[in-house]
């Protein structure tokens, strides 16, 4: 369903996208970026960025760090889309989280069973252990822990995100990809492998629940008091209650979709498709795709990739 197929949706949507909220789509076959204004459903720019870009975050400053597998080299942009810095690492980067309070970046390497520690000036400053094929990361909402999701030892492994310490590692499901903390602290972590998502406490490793989702659960954003996770194989979002960690319903988005993010107002969800080169647009209340809009080719967004343009 494209954006003309969706003007009586748009018509009749009970809210409205947070104004000038910015979505920094990376976009692998196509080695760009997208930036898109989330407001009009324009892209505002197409950034050139080597090296089939997969993982980003995005800092409140309009800074873009982007990581390009091919070439091994994380890149951070201005906000006009000029590289103000980059590091070429020596293995297979892939997942990357801004610790903006301490001035520090978290990236996997995919090869090494490691984390690379950077400063947001992309300074090496150590490395963490983890376990074999680490892909995604996330950090909690207080800034307490890391974790990485460790795909090909089906675990996930929790850091001290003060002092870089392992705190502990946690068995989940199968293949484990993309992960995120919810709003309470609890982490949230899709298993491509088993399809489903496990839900964990991260102090304890406690597992509260093995939710089963649709096809390959990739990315996980929370809003208005539910999870979603994008199914790649199943051109799909799942909806998950935060209150009983049910499977509430799916909703169809593009294509094999990936990355997941919230607008700032928490009112909607963009979801990255990959083989559609756009994205999907969901009204977290509603539960309805409200807009698509067009991106560079091959959108992954796998990392934090919206902000609210504050200029």
């Amino acid at each position: 369903m494209r954006r003309a197929d969706l003007a009586l949706i748009l018509t009749l949507a009970a809210t409205s996208v947070a104004a000038g909220d910015l979505a920094y789509v990376t976009c692998q076959n196509g080695n760009a970026l997208s930036v898109l204004d989330l407001d009009t459903g324009e892209t505002r720019a197409t950034w050139d960025v080597p090296g089939k870009p997969a993982g980003v975050a995005v800092a409140s400053d309009g800074s873009v760090f982007t990581v390009s597998p091919d070439d091994a080299t994380v890149r951070r942009y201005g906000p006009d889309g000029v590289v103000q810095a980059d590091i070429v690492l020596d293995g297979g980067p892939i997942g990357i989280v801004l610790d903006a309070p301490r001035a520090r970046l978290f990236v996997t390497d995919w090869y090494n069973a490691r984390i690379w520690v950077l400063t947001t000036d992309l300074a090496h400053v150590t490395e963490l252990i983890t376990g074999t094929a680490p892909a995604g990361l996330a950090l909690s909402p207080d800034g307490r822990w890391l974790a990485s999701a460790d795909k090909d030892a089906d675990q996930v492994s929790v850091f001290d995100a003060d002092s870089l310490k392992l705190h502990r590692t946690v068995k989940v499901g199968s293949r484990p990809f993309g992960l995120r903390f919810g709003p309470e602290g609890r982490l949230f972590v899709g298993n491509v492998g088993s399809n489903d998502v496990t839900v964990l406490e991260p102090d304890t490793g406690m597992i509260l629940a093995t939710v089963p989702v649709g096809t390959r659960p990739y990315g996980v954003a929370f809003a208005k008091g539910r999870a979603f996770v994008t199914n790649q194989y199943e051109d799909s979002v799942s909806v998950i209650a935060l209150d009983t960690l049910q499977h509430l319903r799916k909703i169809a988005v593009g294509e094999y979709p990936e990355g997941i993010d919230t607008t700032s107002d928490g009112a909607r969800l963009v979801v990255a498709n990959w083989f559609e080169n756009s994205v999907s647009v969901i009204d977290a209340q509603t539960l309805e795709m409200v807009d698509q809009i067009d991106t560079a080719d091959g959108p992954r967004a796998f990392g934090v990739f919206i902000r609210e343009d504050t200029e």
